[in-house]
């Protein structure tokens, strides 16, 4: 668990404290769109390309994405449940 004061935390608890999430393959919630970035490190979120993630722990409705290293750091912190997809 990370202190609360890391650089990565920019009130994503309105969002995401006590959320619900899914690991699955990245998939976008809007198909316009070709990417999405971790709501903490902005890590970037592909289906392909060079230095991306093509799987982490997304909301069920795809808005939000979070890579594994930040979810084992503020899982605690942010009380997540864990699902699987549907």
């Amino acid at each position: 668990m990370r202190a609360p004061n890391d650089w990565r935390l920019m009130n994503q608890e309105r969002r995401l404290e006590g959320a619900t999430l899914v690991w699955r393959s990245y998939e976008p919630a809007n198909p316009k769109s070709d990417h999405d970035h971790c709501e903490f490190c902005q890590t970037k979120f592909m289906r392909e390309g060079a230095d991306t993630l093509r799987e982490g722990y997304s909301t069920p409705d795809r808005q939000r994405w979070v890579c594994r290293q930040c979810f084992d750091d503020f899982v605690d912190l942010f009380a997540w449940k864990v699902t699987r997809a549907t």
